[in-house]
């Protein structure tokens, strides 16, 4: 019988996923493109008909890892609303959540040495998920009085001990 062709009607994302299952296997420069092409039931010959090289694969898996870590950070932002310490609090175990969900894509965002910039795509979306977290702070910030801040500047340990009792005692909301 005559070895039949690849069929699995999406190369681009069945290397992706490949690519997120030997990153998770053995890290992100643990593994070959052959090793990814193999994984996906092709010839090392296609990858190169979406991709450039294992660089430009891993990047894409942190394109779309990035576009999922946005829409979680979003999600548990606005869930987290109108309390700031809440949506604080939301986005912080949302991102723990991400990283124990999709370790193939937390890995390629943030430990495989890929810059952000490597595209604009990614950089856009690195971009807006960095924003959902930048608010979340932002809008904490907000909300602890101008003295708090001056303590908890000057004091270390000591103020980290009067921030958790001001959240303890929700004088942050």
């Amino acid at each position: 019988m005559a070895k039949r062709g690849y069929h699995h009607g999406n190369l681009r994302q069945a290397l992706v996923e490949a690519c997120l299952d030997l990153i998770r296997a053995k890290g992100p420069t643990g593994f070959t493109l052959s090793e990814a092409a193999k994984q996906a039931g092709v010839t090392p010959a296609a990858v190169y008909r979406h991709f450039e090289g294992r660089e430009d694969l891993i990047a894409e898996a942190a394109l779309q890892g990035y576009r999922i870590f946005a829409d979680l950070m979003q999600y548990a932002y606005d869930k987290g609303q109108p309390s700031a310490l809440s949506a604080f609090e939301a986005t912080g175990r949302a991102y723990l959540a991400f990283a124990r969900k999709y370790p193939g894509h937390y890995i390629s965002m943030f430990e495989s040495g890929i810059s952000v910039n490597r595209t604009p795509e990614l950089a856009q979306a690195s971009q807006r998920a960095r924003d959902v977290l930048e608010r979340a702070a932002q809008d904490l910030c907000d909300h602890i009085p101008k003295w708090h801040w001056r303590i908890l500047t000057r004091s270390g340990d000591l103020g980290k001990r009067y921030l958790t009792r001001l959240f303890d005692n929700n004088q942050i909301t």
